[in-house]
C-alpha cells in the first residue's frame, strides 16, 4: 500500500459501515455471532470480579453468614450461567464464524462474477483487481476478512470499556479519609489529572502498536506477492498435475531455491523476519512494557486510596481488575479503530469489484418460443473493436444464417472467427452495426432469454468435476434417459457402458476418489453431449474435434447429421477437411468476409484464400 494511497478516517469510517452491512446482508447470523459472542464474554468478565468484591467486602464488614453464603451462591450461580451462555454462544460462533465465514464470503465474489456482463469479466483489469483482491486475502487476510476480524476484536474492546467505567467510576468519586494518607488524591484536579494520564498512557501504548501493525498493511504488496510465489513454488512438488514433469525435467530446483534460500520473505532473513527483530519488534516490546507500567500505575492509585480510606479491600480487588480492564479496553479500542482505518484501503479494493459497472443494456423483449427452430440471424455491417485495443477485430461483416443451414468458419488464427461467435452469442455488443434475430436487434431481447438459443462447445470448454449426467444435463435435476441419448450421439455411448456408476460417475477426483479421469477426446464428447441435452434452436461447435483421434474424429462427422438435426449449426475448424459437409463455408481474414460458399465453389478458385489453404494442408496427406 503506497503512502498516497492512504484514506481519511470519515471515507475509512464509511467503507467499514459498508463493510458490515455487506456481511450483514449476506448472512446475519454470521454477523450476530461474532457480535453476541464478543460481547458478551468480554463483559461477563466482569460479573465474577463484582462477586467476588461483594463476597470480600461482606466478610470483610462483618456481615451476617446468611448473607455471605447467599453472595457465595450467587457467585457460583452466575458463574454457572455465565458459562452455559457463553458455551452456547461459543458454538454459535464456531458454526456461522470458523466453519461459514469464507464460503461467504467467497459467495459475495461469485455472485458478482457470474452476474457481471462477460465483457467487464474478461476485460484484464477486472482480472488483475480480482487478483489482487484474492492475494491480499490469501496473503495477509485483508479486506472484508479482516473486518470481521476487527469487528470481533472491537466488539470485544468496547463490552470491556463500558463493563469497566460501570465498575470503575467510583474508584475516582471515593474520597480518601484518613487526613495522613494522600488526602491530595480528594481534589478533583488531581482526579482529573490521574484518569487523563491513565486514558494517555493507554492510548499511547496502543498507538505504537498500530504504528508497529501499519509496516505490515504498507508491505502488503509485498507480503502478497511473496505469498504468491510460496504458495506456487512451496507446493508445486506436491502438485499432482505437475508430478510428471518435475521428474522428467527435473524441476526439483525449482522448489529448493525457493523453501531453501533464508533471505526470501518469509523466512528467517527475509525482510519481515528483519523488521520483526529491527523497528516493528522495539515497538511492540515497548507497547507491552507501557502496557504494564499501566497496569502498575492503576495499582499503585488503587492502592494509595485504600490506604487512605477510600474504600475496602473488596473494593480494592474490584477496582484493581476492572480499572486495568477498563483502559486496556480503551486502549484496544483506539488501536482498532486504527487498523480498520488500516484495511479500508483494502475494502476499497474489494467495493471496486463489487461496484464495477455492467454497461451492456439487458433487454426487455421475450423470444418467441418456436417448435419449427424458425430463428434467424443477420449480421449488418457490424464491425467490433476490443476495450484498449487500436485496431478492429471485425470491420464491416455482413452476414444472414438461413434457418437450418450448416455453416462452417474457416480462417488462420487471429483472422476474427472466434470474435464473430462472442458477438453471435452476445458476449459482447457491436461497436458499429447491429445483429437481428427474426429482424430485432439483439440488444433489445432478454439477455437471459437471447443466451438460451444457443448451445456452444467452446475451444477451451470446461467441465465441473461433478456428476456425468449433472455435467451433461448442467442440473441435479435432470431426465436420464435424455441425458445416455445424448452421450450417445455425442459418440460416448461406449464410454458410458464401461463405467461401473454409469452417470453418477463423478468427473475427475477432486470430490470423489473413485471418479475417473476421462482423456481429452472423450471430455470433449462429454462437452458435446452437454450441448446436445441444452436443444436449443443453435448449435456452435468450435473446434469440437480437436482433442479427438483420427478414427473418433470420423465418427462425429458421420454423426454430424444426427447431432445438429434441424438446428442452424456453426462450425469452427481449422481443419478444412472437416467443412466439407456444410452447406456453407465463410472464410475469414483479417477482421472480414473475404469469401462464402460450398467447398466445391471455394476451392474451383484457385487464387483464393480457402484454396490455399486447402492446398496448404492437403500437402500433409498427399505426400
Amino acid at each position: 500500500m503506497k503512502e498516497t494511497e492512504k484514506i481519511s478516517f470519515p471515507e475509512s469510517l464509511k467503507l467499514n459501515l459498508r463493510a458490515f452491512r455487506v456481511m450483514y446482508k449476506a448472512s446475519p447470523k454470521l454477523v450476530l455471532s461474532y457480535i453476541l459472542h464478543s460481547f458478551f464474554t468480554a463483559a461477563f468478565v466482569y460479573v465474577p470480579i463484582r462477586f467476588s468484591a461483594l463476597v470480600i467486602s461482606a466478610l470483610e464488614a462483618g456481615d451476617p453468614p446468611e448473607k455471605i453464603r447467599l453472595l457465595v451462591i450467587l457467585t457460583i450461580l452466575g458463574t454457572a450461567a455465565g458459562g452455559v451462555i457463553s458455551a452456547f454462544l461459543s458454538r454459535f460462533r464456531s458454526v456461522y464464524m470458523d466453519e461459514g465465514a469464507y464460503p461467504v464470503i467467497d459467495k459475495i465474489w461469485q455472485e458478482k462474477a457470474l452476474s457481471m456482463d462477460f465483457a467487464v469479466a474478461d476485460d484484464p483489469k477486472t482480472q488483475a483487481l480480482m487478483t489482487e483482491i484474492r492475494q491480499f486475502t490469501n496473503g495477509g487476510g485483508y479486506g472484508i476478512w479482516r473486518f470481521l476480524r476487527l469487528l470481533e476484536s472491537f466488539t470485544k474492546a468496547v463490552a470491556s470499556t463500558l463493563g469497566g467505567i460501570v465498575l470503575t467510576v467510583t474508584m475516582f468519586t471515593s474520597r480518601v479519609t484518613d487526613p495522613k494518607t494522600a488526602v491530595f488524591l480528594n481534589h478533583p484536579l488531581v482526579t482529573l489529572l490521574a484518569a487523563a494520564a491513565f486514558i494517555l498512557i493507554a492510548l499511547l501504548t496502543q498507538k505504537i502498536a498500530v504504528w508497529a501493525e501499519e509496516y505490515w498493511y504498507k508491505n502488503a504488496d509485498e507480503h502478497s506477492a511473496g505469498n504468491r510465489l510460496f504458495g506456487h513454488f512451496g507446493f508445486m512438488g506436491m502438485s499432482r498435475d505437475r508430478a510428471l514433469d518435475m521428474r522428467i525435467y527435473n524441476e526439483y530446483p525449482f522448489c529448493e531455491r525457493w523453501i531453501g534460500d533464508k533471505t526470501q520473505i518469509f523466512s528467517s532473513k527475509g525482510p519481515f523476519a528483519i523488521l520483526s527483530r529491527g523497528r516493528v519488534g522495539r515497538m511492540m516490546a515497548l507497547s507491552a512494557a507501557l502496557s504494564m507500567i499501566l497496569t502498575g500505575f492503576v495499582t499503585a492509585y488503587v492502592g494509595l486510596k485504600a490506604l487512605g480510606g477510600a474504600f475496602g479491600i473488596g473494593l480494592v480487588t474490584q477496582y484493581t481488575a476492572s480499572a486495568v480492564m477498563l483502559f486496556v479496553g480503551l486502549s484496544e479500542s483506539a488501536g482498532i479503530l486504527g487498523n480498520m482505518k488500516a484495511n479500508a484501503f483494502f475494502l476499497k479494493k474489494n467495493f471496486d469489484y463489487i461496484d464495477l459497472p455492467d454497461p451492456m443494456y439487458q433487454g426487455t423483449l421475450t423470444i418467441e418460443k418456436r417448435r419449427d427452430r424458425n430463428y434467424e440471424i443477420e449480421f449488418k455491417d457490424v464491425s467490433f473493436k476490443y476495450p484498449g485495443a487500436d485496431t478492429f477485430a471485425l470491420k464491416n461483416v455482413s452476414f444472414r444464417f438461413r434457418i437450418g443451414q450448416r455453416l462452417a468458419i474457416v480462417g488462420e488464427n487471429g483472422s476474427g472467427k472466434t470474435t464473430f461467435i462472442k458477438l453471435l452469442a452476445r458476449l459482447y455488443d457491436p461497436t458499429e452495426g447491429e445483429i437481428l434475430l427474426n429482424g430485432i436487434d439483439i440488444r433489445k431481447y432478454d439477455y437471459k432469454e437471447y443466451l438460451s438459443v444457443f448451445s456452444v462447445v467452446f475451444q477451451d470448454f470446461s467441465l465441473p468435476a461433478l456428476k456425468l449426467g449433472e455435467v451433461v444435463a448442467s442440473s441435479s435435476d435432470y431426465d436420464r434417459k435424455r441425458a445416455e441419448d445424448a452421450l450417445e450421439r455425442a459418440g460416448f455411448s461406449e464410454r458410458l457402458s464401461e463405467l461401473p456408476s454409469g452417470l453418477d460417475t463423478f468427473i475427475g477426483k477432486d470430490y470423489d476418489v473413485s471418479g475417473v479421469d476421462f482423456s481429452g477426446g472423450e471430455k470433449q464428447k462429454i462437452a458435446i453431449a452437454r450441448a446436445i441435452y441444452r436443444d436449443a434452436p443453435f448449435m456452435i461447435l468450435d473446434e469440437p474435434t480437436a482433442a479427438l483421434d483420427p478414427k473418433a474424429e470420423a465418427e462425429v462427422y458421420r454423426r454430424f447429421d444426427e447431432i445438429a438435426e434441424d438446428r442452424t449449426t456453426v462450425f469452427i475448424s481449422h481443419r478444412l477437411s472437416s467443412c466439407r459437409f456444410c452447406d456453407e463455408i465463410a472464410v475469414f481474414s483479417e477482421g472480414k468476409i473475404i469469401q462464402n460458399g460450398t467447398h466445391e465453389s471455394l476451392l474451383s478458385d484457385a487464387g483464393g484464400k480457402y484454396a490455399a489453404l486447402w492446398n496448404a494442408q492437403a500437402q500433409w496427406y498427399t505426400e
